[in-house]
């Protein structure tokens, strides 16, 4: 891998790290029974901020692409992985968070027109092995209605990495604005559903507050803005490998914070995550081409929205602008 994209492959695998460490902040800072609350609460106020920062909107084809990639990565995704996360032992909800590249190598082919190599599919079998090693434990409860959430909300995720990928942004949008959108067009559902299910948000102590803002700045305004570059400059199957350092960072802010320790089995599996993430990073087989064709394919719908455009409004300045 050369520096270039080991730089942008390490960039994004913040993303993943940061998402490793919501267990931990949620159980150590944040109100306990409010999942909605907590999804809504990430997802709204980073929406907003980034939308400030970047300043524009959606045109034409992409007010339909921002709504769906939203909901794909956001306003469903979240509940169900709260779902999935009351009702499995952590343990196995990370398990079956693990199987994301496997599923992202399976659309690949169909929707990126991208085959995975040997390589890429041992990578993903061998880092679904090493995160159950990791945090798999012995007689792990398994519960019918929280697997299917889990399987889910994986599910959608690797089919919003798909089409992030597969659709790129608009010409002059920046990964800001593409991250804003699609935060926002999540909280549209979140929001709602969290008062209707929820009720009135309770009074928030200091933790709390400070809880909610690494969540809201860091773990999501400028993750997903990091995860969604990933994907964007290194691939959809390489990117969906840098989710294998979700668990293990949560592993390792177990053993930091509330003083767990590690068996040699746990240690093995680390050693394979963290092996099968780094394999993983080679391009697949097809992606220049697939790239290429995804590019054109973008250049001439959004050159058909300009002509369209500017056939039916005036010229002049939007608000969208920056």
């Amino acid at each position: 891998m050369d520096r270039k994209r080991a730089g942008i492959a390490a960039a994004a695998a913040l993303a993943p790290a940061a998402w490793g460490t919501t267990y931990l902040v949620t159980t150590q800072l944040l109100p306990e029974g409010r999942p909605l609350l907590l999804a809504a609460l990430r997802a709204l106020p980073a929406g907003l901020l980034l939308l400030l920062i970047g300043r524009k909107l959606p045109r034409g084809r992409w007010w339909g692409r921002a709504a769906v990639l939203g909901m794909l990565n956001i306003g469903l995704f979240f509940p169900l992985t709260f779902v999935g996360a009351y009702r499995l032992p952590g343990g196995v909800a990370a398990t079956i968070g693990a199987i994301q590249p496997l599923l992202v190598a399976g659309l690949s082919i169909g929707v990126l027109r991208v085959r995975p190599g040997r390589r890429a599919l041992l990578a993903g079998v061998v880092g679904v092995g090493g995160v159950a090693l990791l945090v798999l434990k012995s007689g792990a409860a398994l519960d019918g209605v929280g697997i299917a959430a889990m399987v889910t909300a994986i599910g959608l995720m690797a089919t919003g990495t798909v089409l992030t990928r597969r659709w790129g942004r608009p010409e002059g949008a920046t990964m800001v604005d593409l991250t804003a959108w699609q935060l926002l067009a999540g909280s549209v559902l979140l929001v709602p559903l969290a008062a209707l299910v929820e009720g009135a948000p309770p009074a928030l102590s200091t933790a709390n507050l400070a809880g909610f803002a690494y969540l809201g700045l860091f773990s999501t305004a400028v993750g997903y803005v990091l995860w969604f570059r990933g994907i964007e400059r290194l691939g959809a199957g390489p990117a969906s490998f840098l989710g294998l350092i979700n668990p293990v960072v949560a592993t390792v802010g177990g053993l930091v914070v509330l003083g767990q320790t590690l068996t040699a089995w746990q240690v093995l599996g680390l050693v394979l995550a963290l092996g099968a993430m780094l394999i993983g990073q080679a391009p697949a087989r097809g992606t220049a081409t697939a790239t290429a064709a995804a590019a054109g394919q973008a250049a001439a719908g959004e050159a058909a929205e300009v002509e369209t455009t500017a056939a039916h409004t005036p010229v002049r300045q939007t608000a969208a602008a920056r």
